[in-house]
């Protein structure tokens, strides 16, 4: 049997631990994806904003594993490192049709507010900038999504406008590799 083990990164920060899906964490995702207030702001397409069934979570879960395993990077499970407690997930979404690399997050709502979404992301954004020759990583926020405005921010992305996103408007807010030092 192949583990997550295998192709995905372990990434640990002061309070987290980033890594692959595994299918003890279908109970929890579930719960999240089914949520009306945690999924309002996600999604693309006739699923944009609605919550989602556990079928439909398995299959989401399933669709992060294997861009991992086709394109070499993804998105993390994050788990509160003390506890183990499944807090959501953080990674580089890149599905077919996206336009570019996309620095995305979903945390349960238990989870909100306590500085987990940033400190994910900048684990993630630094993985990122070692692993992958991307220049830029981008993220689509859905007008009104002020906590992710915040998030965007305080990584150092900047607003470059309005745009869509497969039919979906959000603006986009760009995040730049860092140049560097000429030795």
């Amino acid at each position: 049997m192949i583990s997550t083990r295998d192709f995905v990164p372990r990434l640990l920060t002061a309070r987290l631990v980033l890594r692959g899906f595994a299918e003890s964490d279908l109970d929890a995702y579930a719960a999240m994806q089914a949520d009306p207030e945690v999924m309002r702001h996600l999604g693309v397409g006739p699923s944009a904003g609605r919550p989602r069934t556990r079928e439909e979570s398995w299959t989401g879960m399933a669709v992060l594993m294997g861009q991992w395993a086709l394109k070499g990077y993804g998105v993390f499970a994050v788990e509160e490192r003390a506890t183990g407690r499944f807090l959501g997930r953080a990674g580089i979404l890149h599905l077919a049709g996206w336009p570019e690399p996309e620095l995305a997050y979903a945390l349960a709502r238990a989870a909100w507010g306590h500085g987990f979404a940033t400190e994910a992301c900048r684990a993630t954004l630094d993985w990122a900038w070692t692993h992958l020759p991307a220049e830029r990583i981008v993220s689509f926020v859905k007008p009104g999504n002020i906590a992710s405005e915040r998030v965007a921010a305080r990584l150092g992305a900047v607003r470059e406008g309005p745009c869509e996103l497969l039919g979906v408007p959000c603006d986009l807010w760009v995040h730049r590799r860092a140049p560097t030092a000429l030795a």
